[in-house]
Parts: C-alpha cells; structure tokens; sequence
C-alpha cells in the first residue's frame, strides 16, 4: 500500500519510521494519554469485581475461580450474569497478592501498563492490515505500510473512549481480551510465514495457537471468540485473494470458470477454515455447559429495548444504540460510564427525530460496504472489507442480535472495535490527504501558467499527475503548455492518454487535434477534432482550429464554413472572422470579404484586429478614405502594432499621400526594424520622394 504511505508523507516523519522507534513513540504517547489515572480509587463496579470479590482473597481456592462469573457468584445462580472471565479475575487475586491487600495504585498500573503493550501490538496488526503479508528470504515479515500503520497505532493509543476501559479497573477484562485477541490474530499470520518452506505441520501448529489464543481471549471476556471469524476473514480476502462482487457477477451470469474461487479450494485453505470452525464450536459448546445452558437474567432497566413488545421498536433502538456507538468513536465528546436507567428514553415510533441518525449510520456503511466490495482498486477493497471486519465483527457479542445484553451502551466494548475506525478513518485521511494534494499542485500549476510562468507550471503539474495517473485535467493543461514550447512528441502523449482515460473529454480531443496538425498529422487531426465536435456539440473554438487545419490543406470552402459555424455558435468569435476575411481577401475574393468584414464589425464594433483586415480589404477595392479611417481607428485602439502603421503608410503610398506615408512608414520600422516588406516600400517611397525633389530642382 505504497500509495497510502505516500499521501501520508507530510504528516508522519520518516525518522519515527523504524519498527523500534515507532513502537516506542507509540508506547509512550498511549502512557503518557492514561498516566493521570494511576492513583485513582475503585469506582463504580470495582467495588463488585474487586473489593467484595471473595475470589480474590487466599482463602477462597483457586479452583472457584473457574466455577464463579466476574463478580464472584456461581455460575449456576439464577443470580448471575453469567459473565465467565476467570483468567481476569486470577489477574486482580495477583494483583492483591502483589500490593498486600485493596490498593488501587497497582491494578491501575497494570491497566495503563496493559494499554500501552496492546497499543505497541497494533502497530504491528495494522501494518497487516494496511499492507498485507509479505516476508522475507529469512522469514521476517516486511512492513509495507509503516506510515499508515503508525498513524492508525497513534489514534487507537490517544482514543478517548478508551478511558473507561483504562482508568476502570474492571476494563481489564477488555484489555486482556484484547491483547490475546491481537495475539491470535499475528499468531494465524504466522501460519502463511513458511508454509510453501515446511508443508503444513508448521501452518498446523499456528492456527491451533491461534484457536488456543482465541480461547484464552474469551476466558478473559466473551468477545474474545470474534477473533476466529476475523482470521477466517482475512484468510479468504488477503491470502485467498477472493474477490466477493467478481464471483457474485460470475454466478449471476452463469460463468463456470469462477477462478477466484479455485484458491478457496485447495486442501490448506479448507484444512484451516475446518480448525478454526471446530475451534470456535468447541469453544460455544464449553462456554454454554459453564453457563448451565441458560441465558442470563436482565431486568428492562439493564437495557429496555430488549423488553419492547414490537419488533419494529426494538429494531429501531438497537439502531439507533448502534449509531450512538458509532457517533462515541467519531467524536467521543461526552463519556459516561453507565448508559442506563433512562440515560437513552426508546423511540417509540418513525416520526422520531433521532431517526436521523439510524439513517446516517447505514448511509455511511453502505457507502463503505459498496466501496469494499466494487472499486476497481484491490488494495482498497481489502483495507475497507478488513476495516469493517475489525469494527463488526468483536462489536457483534454486544449487538443485541443474538442474545440479550446487560446494558443500553458501554464504551467498553468499543475497545477493539475502535481498531478498526482508527484504520478507515487512517484510510480516509489518506485519501483525502492525496485528492487535497493533487488539487493543490494543479491549482498552484494553473495559476503559474496563467502568470506565465511555464516552467514552475509544468513542475507542478507533473505532479499532480504522478499523484493521480488519471487526473486527465492536469495532463490537458500540461500538454498545452508542452505544445506551446513545441514538445510536440510529449503534449501528443499525454493528451492521448488523457482521451483514453477519459473518452469524452473534448477540450483534450482539440488540443490532441492542435497538436497533431502541428506535427503535420492532418488526417489523425481531422479526427481529432470531429471526434471533440461529436462530444461536444457547440464547440466554437474546436471549429475554429478545423478551419485552420482545412486552411492549410487548401480546402478553402471547408475552411469558410467551419469558421462560419464558431462564428454561429460564438457571434464575438473574432480569431475566425478575421481568417474568414483574411482568406477571401488572400483568394481575390474583396466584395465577400467585404462584406464578412461589415457583418463582422456590427457584431463587434470596438475590435481593432477586424478594422485592420477591413481596412486592407477597402484599400485594395480603391475605398482609400474609408480604409484610412478604419486604419485610423485600430491605430488609435492599438499604437504599438508595427503592421497597422506599416500598411497605413502602404494605403497612403498607393493613394498619393507621400509625406503621410513615410511618417508611418517610419513609425512602423521604429516598432519592427527588421520588417523586410517594410524596409523595402520605404526605400522605394525614399527614392521616388528624391526623384521628385530633383525634378523640381
């Protein structure tokens, strides 16, 4: 994912690049967020889990621990919640064996602690995630996305709905589940490291640490399980490379080829997904035998929802507890450790307000869900599909959708999946980061060349085009201003690639057909130009620049209309009046140049170019003073053109007016000294003027 790296460049330095350096600023950064907690007190349920938990004192065996939920009761009490978390619980009896009784400082530290090691462990599985598996000949793993990876670490260490999981003492349950669930994760990583080098008794060997892993997760909280479904996922998209809207548009169309499947069915993938399936069943199976196969009993003010009659109701409120999950991970500005009585009354019908939010949460996962399954772009598909995944899938225990939950919303089991928004939310950066950027270079590269300045523009908008390969407005600019310097061979290519890309793109098609002509390509320019015309049907300057082209190949009357038809479609078009007259004129055609002349001037009467082809149309039709004073009138508008004066003194010549043509002669020559046709009728002027000046002697 060197792209995303790449748009991540001006934020992240590459000196904290290294795997040593970024884990260490990683590990700091998430210490220093949650050092302030360490001399807290026990609040809220640490009073249940840790004070009054008789499991860890000495004198209750250790054995209990596995017959007792999190709060010290038997799992086989109508009582209980059910919450079976033993490698926990023995985590707070060492605590207190270690501090010699209750004192918070010591389970604190171990929390902050814990945080900052699951914190370091993420950047080691977002650099997965971000950029894939790859290793090396000796077997180390090549860090493909360090930037990206870094970024997504540092926002999952600063989160701030972590607090309740840090600074809480019971939140250890969430924290160790997390850190084995990490564990799992690498673990089945480890299974794709060498297994092309051993067969698969060492693949073997990792996927069961990985299921023993998952296992230790769950002991530790329930959606510790999630991790096998997320392995299982990454096993079919990043080793299997399956492609979901390919073979669903393969089975739509009846293709029996389906070749994206064929790596799902060789023996080593199916082997794994049967491990990790007869994994995770045995693990319910157990789980369920602990609990005494029934549920937990909750009370409607645990979580109300769950007790409304209507389905349609409490559909509505588990989406909308869902967005208030998901608006806690975006903007995390109010926190609360307890959701419950009554803190989010039920929506009770559509023509609630809050409904807004339903709707704005499954817009937006729809939005994502389309692009991980449709865009072209198979590194984006695999960061957004594994990106919901990580934020899905361990969120699911706590989703209402299969069982009963104890509470409206807790921040707690936000923990791992806010992995996996702080890797769709690195991801967006990024994009962002490069669209800003591609805008800014082309923006900063039209300015400079409006200023004139051609070689900063073409720098800028080089890049531009490096950041997006197909940012077709960038390469039509830049082939434009590479056709005015005549690099002709390149503007053709770039502004060939950019009607590739974009086949409709009928600016480019014309500047394509400029430079083609340029290149004396007449017939692939024809083409050009009527292929611009056909996707862009008023297109004055397009026939413009084919009259041109018929200009030069003689096809005079082909050249009149396509002048004629920008003149229609563009009235003050006055580059094509001007040709109209200038080629009458030049093919002794004077009352029809006349004539467009006339039109042309009413149609824009303060236009000094126009008066100048007139006034050379009415000189040479013997009209002297009406030429002398259309002359007139674009020197006026225009004194510093040398042409005007020079063939104003050329009307005066022929017309008798001697002296007044030598004193535009020599204007003109003043503006123009190397004007050939210039030097020459005022040398011809001088003579007749000292042949005159003799006779009269």
């Amino acid at each position: 994912m060197a792209e995303l790296d790449a748009d991540l460049d001006h934020i992240i330095p590459s000196s904290v690049l290294p795997p040593f350096w970024a884990k260490l600023v990683v590990g700091f950064v998430s210490l220093v967020c949650f050092a302030r907690s360490y001399d807290g007190d026990f609040v809220f349920d640490d009073s249940e889990a840790i004070v009054n938990n008789k499991d860890l004192q000495s004198d209750t065996p250790l054995g209990d621990l596995w017959h007792h939920d999190f709060w010290g009761s038997r799992l086989s009490s109508n009582t209980s919640h059910k919450s079976y978390r033993p490698l926990t619980v023995l985590t707070f009896r060492i605590n207190y064996y270690l501090s010699g009784g209750f004192y918070p400082m010591g389970f604190h530290v171990v929390n902050i602690l814990l945080h900052g090691g699951i914190s370091i462990l993420m950047l080691d599985v977002f650099s997965v995630l971000f950029g894939g598996l790859q290793y090396t000949s000796k077997g180390r793993r090549v860090h493909l996305a360090p930037r990206a990876s870094l970024l997504a670490a540092l926002l999952f260490a600063v989160h701030p709905v972590h607090t309740e999981c840090v600074a809480g003492v019971v939140g250890r349950a969430d924290l160790l589940c997390a850190l084995f669930f990490l564990l799992s994760f690498l673990g089945y990583c480890q299974a794709f490291k060498e297994s092309n080098k051993e067969g698969t008794h060492s693949s073997t060997f990792w996927v069961l640490l990985s299921i023993f892993l998952g296992a230790m997760a769950m002991l530790c909280k329930e959606q510790g399980i999630t991790v096998l479904g997320l392995n299982a996922v990454f096993d079919i998209l990043v080793i299997g490379k399956f492609n979901i809207l390919e073979t669903v548009q393969k089975v739509l169309h009846k293709d029996k080829s389906l070749e994206n499947i064929g790596a799902l069915r060789n023996g080593g993938f199916l082997f794994r997904m049967t491990l990790l399936t007869f994994g995770g069943t045995g693990m319910l199976y157990v789980r369920w035998k602990i609990m005494g196969t029934g549920p937990p009993a909750f009370t409607e003010v645990d979580n109300p929802a769950s007790f409304a009659d209507s389905m349609l109701v409490r559909a509505i409120n588990y989406n909308y507890y869902y967005s208030l999950n998901a608006w806690l991970l975006l903007c995390p500005w109010w926190l609360c450790f307890d959701w419950s009585m009554g803190c989010i009354p039920l929506i009770k019908s559509v023509g609630d307000y809050r409904v807004i939010a339903l709707a704005a949460l499954w817009l937006c996962l729809i939005g994502l869900i389309f692009q991980a399954l449709c865009s072209e772009d198979s590194c984006k598909r695999r960061i957004l599909t594994l990106g919901l995944g990580f934020l899905v899938i361990p969120f699911l225990p706590a989703s209402n959708l299969f069982f009963r939950v104890g509470f409206v919303v807790a921040e707690r089991v936000l923990y791992l999946p806010s992995a996996g928004y702080c890797m769709l939310l690195t991801f967006g950066f990024g994009t962002l980061s490069r669209h800003t950027k591609k805008k800014v270079h082309y923006n900063i590269g039209k300015n400079l060349a409006d200023q004139g300045n051609q070689t900063a523009a073409i720098r800028y908008y080089r890049e531009a085009v490096r950041l997006n390969p197909k940012y077709v407005h960038a390469m039509n600019n830049l082939g434009n201003i590479l056709k005015e310097r005549n690099e002709l061979q390149e503007a053709e290519a770039l502004l060939s690639l950019a009607v590739q890309i974009q086949p409709d793109f009928a600016a480019a098609w014309m500047n394509l057909g400029i430079v083609q002509n340029s290149l004396k390509r007449f017939e692939a320019a024809e083409q050009s130009y009527r292929t611009a015309i056909k996707h862009r049907r008023k297109y004055p300057d397009c026939y413009y620049n084919l009259g041109r082209l018929y200009a030069d190949l003689n096809r005079h009357v082909d050249a009149l209309n396509a002048w004629r038809n920008a003149t229609v479609l563009k009235p003050e078009h006055s580059l094509a009046w001007n040709n109209m007259i200038i080629l009458l004129d030049n093919t002794g055609n004077l009352a029809q140049a006349e004539a467009v002349g006339r039109e042309a001037l009413e149609l824009i009467p303060n236009d000094h170019s126009l008066m100048f082809s007139l006034a050379n149309v009415l000189g040479k039709s013997q009209k002297y003073k009406e030429s002398e004073a259309l002359f007139l009138k674009a020197i006026k508008a225009n004194p510093n053109v040398a042409s005007y004066h020079g063939n104003l003194a050329v009307l005066y010549h022929r017309w008798g007016h001697l002296d007044s043509a030598k004193k535009h002669y020599e204007i003109s020559l003043q503006l123009d000294p190397v004007a050939a046709g210039t030097k020459e009728n005022y040398r011809l002027l001088r003579r007749k003027l000292e042949q005159m000046q003799k006779k009269d002697v």
